[in-house]
């Protein structure tokens, strides 16, 4: 992997990311060089008993640009820059320009309830400097490149002490809310661990302390076992519908043998992950042949400079259909009380997704070709 880190003219950072050597002369681009002065902050939710991030700046981030402006494909119009410059690289990383988070957040008002600075961070992943790939487009070696910059954005952004959890995520579809449609993700750097994976950490931990193995390690040996679910499975990978799926089609997806975070994976095990995203993403976009939306985050250990060896790195998707023409919406039982309904079984979803046939490799000659 190389890597080539400049500075915006608003200050932004930019890291850019590739297969092969970047050129150094690679000018950094912005929409506006004025520099961010997002300050948001944090409240405290009494009743929840966690934090709720307030950033009024955000009302005013980009929302459905025409197709002739795309803020994050390589800029053009030097007239007109975009996020990205021209050159020769594959992933872009960059600060958000309308972030909920960053590091500078300071003073923030005084209230009824405690609040605190929202020191944390913000990052766009531009995935490609194509506006009409998605990652089932993408080579598996540019997949393998996404993983490891997944991992040095972790590795770099939680080094800062204030930050305790690093959660990298894709919003795919307007179904999910997706304003942009040049394919990327985010990365939003916490000054805590969130309460999702923070519930996810303390079964995993309870777990460890009892058995010494990890409970996710657990369930897929199971999952095998079982083999009802397995959507994709080699030496090192393997994705599947879990057997408590909250979506008709969620998937995970994760390396076997367990480990804590993406820097932690071998070579084997990214190559793998690669494979298994790449046929998940084609499997959804095959189900009824058009773009599959989904939110796809990815857990892993807290960056507190502990060991965590109950943490097994993994993905979870979201998608929001339950069928090819009717949305799930979250209704009372899943917003207010938090017990998700599932209309249709995991086993069903699953036999629909193994029915897709996707051809890794002839997809791989496609992209090589275009």
């Amino acid at each position: 992997m190389y890597s080539h880190t400049l500075l915006k003219p608003d200050r932004r950072q930019l890291t850019l990311y590739s297969r092969y050597p970047i050129p150094e002369d690679i000018i950094a681009t912005s929409p506006s060089n004025e520099p961010v002065q997002a300050n948001p902050h944090l409240r405290w939710h009494p009743l929840r008993g966690e934090w709720v991030a307030y950033a009024s700046h955000r009302q005013g981030r980009t929302f459905m640009p025409p197709p002739e402006y795309n803020p994050l494909a390589p800029t053009t119009n030097p007239e007109f820059p975009t996020e990205l410059p021209q050159g020769k690289y594959d992933v872009a990383v960059f600060d958000n320009r309308f972030p909920s988070m960053t590091v500078a957040a300071h003073d923030p008002p005084t209230s009824i309830v405690e609040t605190l600075p929202a020191n944390g961070a913000c990052e766009v992943v531009v995935f490609t400097q194509d506006p009409h790939a998605s990652l089932s487009s993408l080579e598996l070696d540019h997949l393998d490149l996404l993983l490891q910059v997944w991992g040095d954005r972790t590795r770099v952004l939680g080094a800062n002490p204030q930050i305790q959890y690093v959660l990298p995520f894709e919003n795919k579809g307007v179904e999910v809310g997706v304003t942009l449609h040049h394919p990327h993700g985010q990365i939003y750097a916490y000054p805590f661990v969130p309460p999702v994976p923070a519930r996810m950490l303390e079964q995993q931990r309870r777990f460890y302390q009892e058995h010494q193995h990890g409970l996710l390690e657990n369930l897929i040996q199971k999952e095998i076992a079982d083999n009802k679910r397995i959507i994709y499975q080699d030496d090192y990978a393997i994705a599947f519908v879990p057997v408590c799926a909250r979506y008709p089609y969620e998937v995970w997806i994760a390396p076997i043998e367990p480990v804590s975070t993406f820097y932690d994976l071998s070579s084997k095990q990214r190559q793998g992950l690669a494979r298994a995203l790449k046929t998940v993403t084609l499997k959804y976009d095959g189900l009824w042949n058009r773009p599959f939306p989904y939110l796809m985050a990815w857990f892993g250990a807290p960056t507190d400079g502990e060991a965590h060896p109950e943490a097994h790195l993994h993905a979870q998707f979201y998608p929001p259909y339950r069928t090819s023409d009717k949305l799930k919406y979250l209704a009372g039982t899943e917003l207010a009380a938090g017990m998700f309904a599932n209309d249709a079984l995991p086993e069903e979803k699953a036999k629909e997704l193994q029915a897709v046939v996707v051809n890794i490799e002839l997809s791989e000659s496609r992209s090589k070709k275009y």
